[in-house]
Parts: C-alpha cells; sequence; structure tokens
C-alpha cells in the first residue's frame, strides 16, 4: 500500500497510519472489521480538500464504513438555518464519502444499525459516544480515532496496534463506588447520564474506570447515555459496569485481578453537584426541549410515548434527534403519526446542538442528555436546565419548566 500497489488514495491513507503507529508506539498494524467515520460533519474547508483529494485518487474503503451525524438533515431540509455557504460546503462534504462507498448512514449511534461489532473485534471507529459504546457495552475494541484517521483506516482496512486495541490498556484502574444512592435512584434512567457526567470529570488521560453498585444488567439506552457524558466532560474511551459490561461480571475481572489505582466512593450530594453543573441556569421561559443526543432509539420512542399526554404547549418547540432506520422503524410501527400529531418535531442526520435549527426565541432550552447540556451552550449560545426525560416531556406539555423535586433524595 505504501508503494502505491493499490493507488494514490491508498499510499496516502497508509503513509498517515504509519505515522500514527510511530507516534502512538505500535509494533505493528491490525485488520480492522469495520469502521465508523466522523470527518463527514463539516467543520472547515480543510476536512473538505482533504476528502476531495482522497475522492480525485480513487479512494475507496476497504471495509463496511458508516457514517456519523452531519451538518444537514436531508429529509428535513427546510430545518436548516445557517448560510449557504456552509450548507454548499457540507453537502459536498457528505457527497465525497458517499463516494467513496461510506453508507450513508448519517447516525452517531452506529450500534443501534442492524449490523454492528461483535466481542473482541477490532474497528476503528470515530464520535466519542459510539467509541465508549463500542468499548464498553459491545466489548469491541476501538481506540479513539478523530477526523481524517478514521477514513484513513477505513481505507486501508489497518489500524495501529495501540491504544485500546490491547489487553493491558483495557484493565480498569479507577473504582466508582456507589454508596448510599437509594434504590429508587438507581432505577431511574436520569442517574445514568449524571454518573457518566461525573465519571467523566474524575478521570483523566487514560484511565478506565469502573462502576460497582449498579443494579446487574444495567440496559443499553442507560449505559449508552453514561458513556456519553463520561466522553464529553472528560476523554472515557472505555468504562466497565460491574455485572452489565461484558468485561466486567465481577469487580475482580474488571480490574484485570489487580487493585484500583485510585477509589471515589459515590454519594447522592456528589450527584446532586454533577446533576447542577449540566444546567447553565436554574429556570426561565421555556423556548424548547431537545433530546436525543446520542439518537433516540426504538426503545427510548417507546417510552417517550408512555410519557407523552397531550400536545407540545403553545410557543414550545420539542425536538427529537434520531437516526434514518431508527425513523423508518417507528413509522412502521405507526408511532410517527402520534408524535407529529403531539407536536414533536424529528430530525435525523444531524443534532441539534451542533447544526442551527432551533428557533431563536426567548428562553431556556431543556434536555436529559448530559452530552447536549455539556456543548450546547458554548456551541448554540443557549440557556440550559438538565432533567429526566419525565421531566422535559412534561414541562413541553406544560410550557415551562417542571422537575421532580423528590427524584434526589
Amino acid at each position: 500500500m505504501l508503494e502505491g500497489a493499490r493507488g494514490e488514495a491508498t499510499a496516502l491513507a497508509m503513509r498517515i497510519i504509519t505515522e500514527m503507529a510511530s507516534l502512538t508506539g505500535a509494533a505493528r498494524l491490525i485488520d480492522i472489521t469495520c469502521a465508523h467515520i466522523d470527518s463527514c460533519l463539516f467543520h472547515g474547508i480543510a476536512g473538505l480538500d482533504f476528502a476531495e483529494k482522497l475522492v480525485a485518487a480513487g479512494g475507496q474503503v476497504a471495509v463496511p464504513t458508516t457514517l456519523n451525524v452531519t451538518s444537514l438533515d436531508l429529509l428535513h431540509p427546510n430545518l436548516y438555518r445557517g448560510d449557504e455557504d456552509t450548507r454548499l460546503h457540507a453537502r459536498r462534504l457528505m457527497d465525497a464519502y458517499v463516494a467513496m462507498g461510506c453508507k450513508a448512514t448519517w447516525t452517531c449511534a452506529p450500534y443501534q444499525l442492524a449490523e454492528r461489532p461483535s466481542f473482541g473485534e477490532h474497528i476503528a471507529w470515530a464520535e466519542s459516544n459510539a467509541i465508549v459504546f463500542a468499548n464498553s457495552v459491545l466489548g469491541a475494541r476501538t481506540d479513539r480515532y478523530g477526523d481524517f484517521i478514521d477514513i484513513c483506516a477505513a481505507i486501508t482496512g489497518r489500524a495501529p496496534e495501540a491504544g485500546l486495541h490491547l489487553d493491558d490498556n483495557r484493565r480498569g484502574t479507577v473504582l466508582f463506588t456507589l454508596s448510599g444512592v437509594s434504590e429508587a435512584l438507581l432505577h431511574e434512567d436520569v442517574l445514568y447520564p449524571v454518573l457518566g457526567h461525573l465519571i467523566g470529570a474524575a478521570t483523566t488521560g487514560a484511565e478506565v474506570p469502573v462502576i460497582d453498585g449498579l443494579p446487574s444488567g444495567v440496559s443499553e439506552d442507560r449505559l449508552k447515555a453514561l458513556g456519553a457524558g463520561a466522553a464529553s466532560s472528560g476523554a472515557v474511551a472505555l468504562f466497565h459496569a460491574v455485572g452489565s459490561t461484558p468485561e466486567a461480571p465481577d469487580l475482580e475481572t474488571s480490574l484485570g485481578g489487580g487493585e484500583p489505582e485510585r477509589m471515589i466512593e459515590v454519594t447522592t450530594n456528589m450527584l446532586k453537584g454533577a446533576r447542577d453543573e449540566l444546567s447553565s441556569t436554574e429556570d426561565g421561559r421555556l423556548a424548547a426541549v431537545s433530546l436525543g443526543t446520542p439518537h433516540f432509539s426504538v426503545a427510548e420512542f417507546e417510552e417517550f410515548l408512555a410519557l407523552l399526554h397531550g400536545r407540545v404547549a403553545e410557543g414550545v418547540d420539542l425536538w427529537v434527534s434520531t437516526g434514518r432506520d431508527v425513523l423508518a422503524e417507528i413509522e412502521r410501527r405507526g408511532w410517527l403519526a402520534q408524535i407529529e400529531e403531539a407536536g414533536v418535531r424529528l430530525v435525523v442526520d444531524t443534532c441539534t446542538y451542533i447544526t442551527p435549527i432551533l428557533e431563536p426565541k426567548e428562553g431556556v432550552v431543556m434536555t436529559n442528555s448530559a452530552k447536549w447540556a455539556w456543548y450546547a451552550p458554548g456551541n448554540i449560545g443557549v440557556e440550559v436546565v438538565f432533567g429526566s426525560l419525565r421531566e422535559c416531556v412534561r414541562s413541553a406539555t406544560l410550557g415551562r419548566v417542571w422537575r421532580d423535586g423528590a427524584l434526589w433524595r
């Protein structure tokens, strides 16, 4: 590949992969079974130039490759409120990645697709929440791949044998023990993004958190929320939840038979503090509610419908971001009509904290996502109130912020 036997694009990609291998101290390259690309999200001309250079040089992916969210909702193009130049550049970038053989999935939750990697598979995934989910919940192995490296791995089918591809780097190192947290709170969805936010803020570098004290068999959606929160406030790419994730059937196994380097006792008061950090304001007129960061799953839509009593209040926009595959499934089940009749607005292919979609209006935006709450104030300049899914849905129908005071006792 380096010598150009498979074309100019592959030679360029392999030069970058081998340079990355040198920087990470990898002894060799390994085969990957699939890739997920974050570079398709438009951040500037450099990314577009790189992608179109690969296309012009004949670049084609060598393994099944999915695409992350982009800057546009192609199914609802009227939602985009940005400038025309950015829209055109974003569309060119999307087209370039499809031209290289990537699947037009446009989702930040590729683990919700029908085909996903299995335990022990080496993959090259970008997008922080997808990385932590693949490593933690699926037990697949990916390092933290970002823009440009992701497509180079996809084109070559290779990745450096370094980081979280290696057994030694997957051993748990920081033990988080839940102490005195009520059984009721342990079984609330809202605990998991908050716990993830706390863990991300408390870990550094290549530390691998181990969580002891959660109920066994935690659902994928709750683990998804935990991982997304930890990957946003920190750099967590792998966690072990004892009794729930595949590399943590028990505490000893999650720690690789050793002792933790640090131990942190998580109390209810610490969780309350982490919850409060996710709100940039305490209250205010409710302008909008944004759900689905990461993208809403079918199971989350089912729970959402059970909570949705009546229409969204006048003057409030309730947005739900999801993937195309999930949208098709909820339409097949007859749920889409119910959701739209209630005044809910759906977004695919992108997310409301990175693309100008929310209508400019006075008031706060409520969310149940630690990731959305972490990024939205800086990205789109809104004030955020964090709450549970139940609190968000009820607030949207009441037309004002409503929070359950008994939730965190």
